[in-house]
C-alpha cells in the first residue's frame, strides 16, 4: 500500500511534467510529432498561439464573433493544411498569414469594411453619443472608452493593407522582419504602410476629436 501511495503522486507528477515538457517544445517539434500521428499535439499550438490571433482577428474585424469565427476557422485550415507546411517561413507566420486571408474574406462578404459605432453604454444600459458628449465632463472610464471607439474607428476606417500593419506592429508588437515575413513583402513597404497609415489615423482623430 506504501507503494502505491508513493506511485500517485510519481504519476500525477509526470502527467504535470509531460504538460510542462510538451509547452517547452518548439513550433517545428509539436508540428512532428502532429504529422507523426500525436494529433492530440497539435493542441498546443492552439494554446500557445490562440491569444494572439484572436486579437488580430478582433482588431481587424472588430466584433467578437467574427474573430472568435476566424480564430476557428484559422486553426482548422492549420490542422488541414499541415502537411503543406514546408518550414520556409515562422510557423506563427504562416498562422498570421491564414488569420489575416480569412478577414480579408470576411470583409468581403460584408462588401465593405463598416464604420462602427463609437456610442458608449454604461453599466445601466443609457447610451452616449460621442457627438453629443463633453468628454471633459465625463467619467474618467467613459472617457478611456470614448478614446478607444475613437482610435477604433479611425483604424477601421483605414485601407485594409495599412490597418494590418498597425495592428501587427502596434498591438502585436511585431517587428518589421516579421510582419515582411507574414506580407510577404519588402520590409521598406511595411514601414511604408505604417507611416501612411499612421498619419491617416492622427487626421481622423483630429476630426473626430473636433466633432466633440
Amino acid at each position: 500500500m506504501a507503494a502505491a501511495e508513493r506511485r500517485r503522486p510519481e504519476n500525477d507528477e509526470s502527467r504535470e511534467g509531460r504538460s510542462d515538457s510538451d509547452m517547452e517544445l518548439n513550433d517545428d517539434q509539436i508540428i512532428e510529432r502532429t504529422l507523426a500521428g500525436e494529433t492530440d499535439a497539435f493542441s498546443l499550438l492552439v494554446r500557445r498561439w490562440e491569444r494572439p490571433i484572436y486579437g488580430l482577428s478582433f482588431r481587424m474585424l472588430g466584433k467578437d464573433e467574427d474573430a472568435r469565427d476566424v480564430c476557428q476557422e484559422t486553426f482548422l485550415a492549420a490542422f488541414r493544411n499541415l502537411r503543406k507546411f514546408r518550414g520556409e517561413a515562422r510557423f506563427s507566420s504562416w498562422l498570421y498569414r491564414i488569420a489575416l486571408n480569412a478577414c480579408h474574406t470576411k470583409l468581403r462578404k460584408q462588401n465593405s469594411v463598416q464604420e462602427h459605432s463609437i456610442d458608449y453604454e454604461d453599466d445601466d444600459g443609457r447610451k452616449y453619443e460621442i457627438a453629443d458628449t463633453d468628454v471633459e465632463q465625463m467619467p474618467d472610464r467613459m472617457q478611456r472608452d470614448q478614446r478607444a471607439a475613437m482610435v477604433r474607428k479611425a483604424l477601421h476606417a483605414l485601407p485594409g493593407e495599412m490597418r494590418q500593419v498597425i495592428i501587427m506592429k502596434e498591438y502585436e508588437e511585431l517587428t518589421f522582419a516579421e510582419i515582411s515575413e507574414i506580407l510577404e513583402i519588402p520590409v521598406s513597404t511595411v514601414k511604408s504602410r505604417l507611416y501612411t497609415g499612421l498619419q491617416q489615423m492622427r487626421g481622423r482623430l483630429e476630426k473626430l476629436r473636433g466633432a466633440l
